[in-house]
Parts: C-alpha cells; sequence; structure tokens
C-alpha cells in the first residue's frame, strides 16, 4: 500500500491505496480509510520530512538558445582535440613566452608605414641663422594679356639646414591674368598684402651675396628676380653632371625621389619643401660637387694660360 498524504492531525483517520485485487471484479482503484494511531502518524510524518530533507533538489536544466548551440559545436570541432607537445617544442617555446609580453598569443611582425619612417626634409637643427649656403626656390604666376609670361609670386630661401630663413608673397609690377594655383599653389588672397617686387629683389640680393647658392634650374628663378649671381657660386641641381640621365636634366620630384626617397611636387608645389630639397642633394654630394667644380676651374685657368701663351708666340714671330 502507498500512504498518499500524512499531512493531517494526529488520531485523524489515513486515507490508504489499494492496487488491483484479483478478487474484484473492478479494475480501478479504491480508496480504504484505516484508523491509525497519533504517536505512528507523527513517526511517518517525521520520516517523510526527512526524506525531504536528504533529497537535493534535481538542478533545472537550461535550455540554450539553438543559434549559441549551433556555435558551439562549431567552436569544438574547429578546436579539436590539444595535442600535446613534445619536448623540443616545449623548450622552443619556453624562451619565446618569457620574452614576449603577450605571452602564449602570437606576435605580428612589425610593418614599417610611410607615418613611422623619418622625413629627410625635416630640419635636424634648429639654427634659423643665414649660413655661408643658401637654397632658393621661386612659384609663378602669369602676366601679359594671355598670361603665358611668368612672373614672380612668391620665393623661399632655406639656410643649410633647411630652416626658412625668407619666405615672402610677391606682387608682381603687371597685372595676374592666371595665378596657376595647381602647381604654384597661389591665390588671389595670398597676394592682396604681399610685398611689392622691388623690396623682394633688393632683400633677396642682399642675402645671396658673398654666399653659395643651391637650387633647381636656377636660370628661371634668377630671371623672374632680374638678378644674376657669379658662376662660382651656383649649385644646380638640373646641370650637375651625376644628375643627368644620358646628358639631360631631371626633374626635382624625380631627383627627390631616386636619391632621397621623398616624394614631393604631388599637386600643388611648396617652396619650402623644393628648396629643402635642393639643399640636401647638394648637401649629400658636397665633397664631390665641390671637386668637380675646382678641376673645372683649374681647367679653366690652363685653357686661359695656353691661349696667353699662343697669342704670344704669334706676336713673336710677325716681329
Amino acid at each position: 500500500m502507498v500512504v498518499t498524504n500524512a499531512n493531517f492531525p494526529t488520531g485523524a483517520g489515513l486515507r490508504v491505496r489499494t492496487g488491483k485485487s484479483s478478487s474484484q471484479a473492478t479494475s480501478l482503484n479504491r480508496c480504504v480509510e484505516i484508523n491509525v494511531p497519533g504517536k505512528l502518524l507523527e513517526k511517518i510524518t517525521k520520516k517523510r520530512k526527512m526524506k525531504g530533507k536528504l533529497r537535493s533538489p534535481k538542478p533545472k536544466e537550461h535550455q540554450l538558445n539553438p543559434n549559441w548551440e549551433l556555435l558551439r559545436q562549431k567552436l569544438i570541432k574547429s578546436n579539436g582535440p590539444k595535442k600535446q607537445s613534445t619536448r623540443s617544442q616545449q623548450q622552443k617555446s619556453e624562451p619565446e613566452s618569457q620574452n614576449s609580453i603577450l605571452g602564449k598569443r602570437k606576435e605580428r611582425p612589425v610593418t614599417e608605414t610611410d607615418g613611422s619612417k623619418p622625413n629627410p626634409l625635416i630640419p635636424s637643427s634648429s639654427d634659423s641663422s643665414v649660413t655661408d649656403v643658401l637654397a632658393m626656390d621661386c612659384e609663378m604666376v602669369g602676366v601679359s594679356s594671355m598670361g603665358n609670361k611668368s612672373a614672380l609670386g612668391r620665393i623661399t630661401l632655406v639656410n643649410k639646414w633647411g630652416n626658412v630663413i625668407y619666405d615672402e608673397y610677391v606682387r608682381p609690377v603687371e597685372k595676374v591674368v592666371d595665378f596657376r594655383t595647381k602647381i604654384s599653389g597661389i591665390r588671389p588672397r595670398d597676394l592682396r598684402k604681399a610685398k611689392d617686387f622691388i623690396s623682394v629683389q633688393r632683400k633677396v640680393a642682399e642675402l645671396l651675396k658673398g654666399r653659395i647658392l643651391v637650387g633647381h634650374a636656377l636660370h628661371n628663378d634668377l630671371k623672374a628676380l632680374l638678378l644674376s649671381h657669379p658662376k662660382k657660386d651656383i649649385r644646380d641641381t638640373s646641370e650637375y653632371q651625376h644628375f643627368l640621365k644620358e646628358g639631360r636634366s631631371r626633374a626635382l620630384r624625380y631627383l627627390a625621389a631616386d636619391y632621397l626617397g621623398v616624394e614631393i611636387q604631388n599637386g600643388e608645389h611648396c617652396p619650402v619643401e623644393d628648396a629643402r630639397a635642393a639643399m640636401l642633394l647638394y648637401q649629400k654630394h658636397r665633397k664631390q660637387w665641390e671637386r668637380s667644380i675646382k678641376d673645372f676651374i683649374r681647367l679653366k685657368k690652363k685653357q686661359k694660360k695656353r691661349k696667353q701663351k699662343c697669342k704670344t708666340n704669334e706676336g713673336d714671330s710677325d716681329v
């Protein structure tokens, strides 16, 4: 028999369920009331309470989302069982893990970006004094009725360290027809408060006097300034023998890319960058460049002496 309910007062009747009996004709279960003493009932209730305390409730199973379950199975398949590494592999991995801050994670190879490379055109010194060597670059604007005549629009001078010592916009004498902004970078607003041409010309002539002048295609800049400079003091990167290609001069941007590893003149030209590039090209080849100039001067002197000797010999023979 099975006790269906033990939570009742002492001395009350107990309902007991009995199973099927072969002697009974009906197949249904029936309940019979039996009188049980109060003490016996107390024992039965205590036992049932103790059994309930001892039994630990089964934890409810948390049903996972089917998407999470699929993801978990994929991760298990992709990772798979971990293989035990051999001693040699452990010995190799131990020093790597000690040296690496990231621990077990793999260190990515450090790739040098364009930003990480130092720009050689940035001055290495803050000295802005007027040195014995100066580099110059000019930007032109178009004047005359057609705008095909070049006039000075901006001029920049840097010292041997690449620091700017003079940088001015220039207001041409003639009316500007074409600002050539795509190349020169000059706009109408830049010339509104620009200095007049004569004052700029005087200042530049004062700075260049007695100094070596470096630049690219300097004959164009000097022509725009209406100035001249001693040939022995000119260092033109467009005429230097070492920079020529098949006897022809090359653009400054190609020289900067090949010899300095720097890209310049991408779009609007910056006279500061161009002057620094010309100065750096000169500084890198200064010894060889100066030696070749000295040799050229010596050769010229010898030729003059030979001509003078030839003239004296001709005069003696006539007598």
